[in-house]
């Protein structure tokens, strides 16, 4: 029976270092470089506009020449789907990433350029070296990015959602549905089984409907005083501390007991979680 490493796939080239190569590999491994070389000089010390195209042409060389040896390399492997999976990478390594146009991307030209050194270490350590190195890394490195970048988008929502004035648009909304929702109001009065018997009394659709009336206009009113305006923002400038905090104490991925008792109040989870135990379901 073929152990575990004999059953793996050859590699169609082991890089440079450990020494069994052959011309080629060399002439890629010194593609690669020069891949990697390019967009790091117009990082560092970006040149004329002219020198800035000639770049880009030789760029498009070297990309053309990296599509040809990916092709002939995928061919050999019968064009197997999982090489395409293994190496999806290479494919963004052959953008020409050299054109003037790209100094206003450098977030895009970095990313590129790393997905170049990737692939220029795959040709001096052996294929998919940054693909097995990529993939013990990726937890780790998710792990450290999430809760930042989970706080930043927190921020991000809460500063949209400040933006927006809820008590006059509740107000507004109410004001435009207010015979629709005092139709259903008394409508809710004249089949409660209590309130129901009031109906024997003289006036009675008088009475009810101004009092429903009554309870518009006051509503109406609470809305649009600007204190609520002042409440409501403290509501949503507390929950976004409060979950803010909640977050960097990672009580969103799993329950602690000792991290909810430095919050100023409970989690919903922990309150719903309290709930259960007090009501337990049949």
């Amino acid at each position: 029976m073929p152990t575990p490493s004999e059953s793996r796939e050859p590699e169609l080239n082991s890089g440079i270092l450990p020494g069994n190569v052959h011309a080629d590999d060399w002439i890629m491994f010194v593609l690669a470089v020069v891949s990697v070389g390019l967009p790091s000089y117009l990082l560092l010390s970006p040149p004329s506009h002219e020198a800035q195209l000639w770049m880009f042409y030789a760029d498009c060389v070297v990309c053309v020449l990296f599509l040809a040896d990916f092709l002939w390399r995928w061919r050999k492997r019968g064009w197997a789907r999982r090489f395409l999976v293994r190496n999806w990478y290479e494919l963004f390594a052959m953008i020409p990433v050299t054109h003037p146009v790209m100094l206003g991307h450098r977030f895009l030209l970095v990313v590129l350029l790393l997905v170049r050194i990737g692939r220029a270490a795959d040709r001096a350590l052996g294929e998919q070296f940054f693909f097995r190195l990529m993939d013990k890394l990726a937890e780790p490195i998710v792990h450290a990015i999430k809760k930042p970048i989970t706080i930043a988008v927190l921020d991000e929502v809460v500063k949209v959602l400040e933006t927006g004035n809820y008590p006059e648009n509740l107000a507004k909304s109410l004001a435009e549905n207010r015979p629709e929702l005092r139709a259903i109001i008394t409508e809710k009065l004249a089949q409660d089984p209590q309130l129901g018997r009031l109906r024997r009394l003289p006036f009675h659709g008088e009475i009810v409907g101004a009092v429903v009336d009554t309870s518009f206009r006051v509503l109406l009113e609470v809305l649009e005083d600007p204190r609520i305006d002042d409440f409501f923002s403290e509501v949503v400038r507390e929950n976004r501390e409060q979950i803010r905090r909640a977050v960097q104490l990672g009580l969103n991925e799993a329950p602690d007991e000792e991290g909810e008792s430095v919050l100023r109040v409970r989690t919903q989870r922990a309150a719903a979680e309290e709930y259960d135990l007090r009501h337990p379901r049949p």
